[in-house]
């Protein structure tokens, strides 16, 4: 008896983004069942109506669902990233202060 090793297959991906669409979020909304995880990806825009309280509307753009192993490896993917842009141009604030009165807003 002789131990063979498997032989391992190259496998080609081919991406196809002819159907691609390309669109920007500065929201996520997530909801959840046993099976899956739901993401909306939208926008939210603050409106001010004259003799109204200020609303943000989230207009919702994209859903993407997905069940919990891919859900997994996107947030594996995304801390992975995260970690190589910090690395490269330092932390990322995710609640940086607001601009003091009277000064214009960054161009960044």
């Amino acid at each position: 008896m002789t131990d063979q090793q498997p032989q391992q297959q190259q496998v080609q991906l081919r991406i196809d983004e002819t159907k691609m669409q390309t669109t920007y979020a500065n929201t996520i909304r997530t909801s959840n069942t046993s099976d899956e995880l739901i993401m909306d990806f939208g926008l939210n825009m603050p409106m001010q109506a004259p003799g109204q309280p200020p609303t943000v509307v989230f207009s919702v753009g994209s859903r993407v669902v997905m069940n919990w192993a891919g859900a997994k490896r996107l947030a594996m993917s995304i801390g992975s990233a995260v970690r190589q842009y910090e690395e490269r141009f330092g932390e990322i604030d995710i609640n940086p202060a607001p601009p003091a009165e009277g000064t214009p807003p960054s161009a960044n």
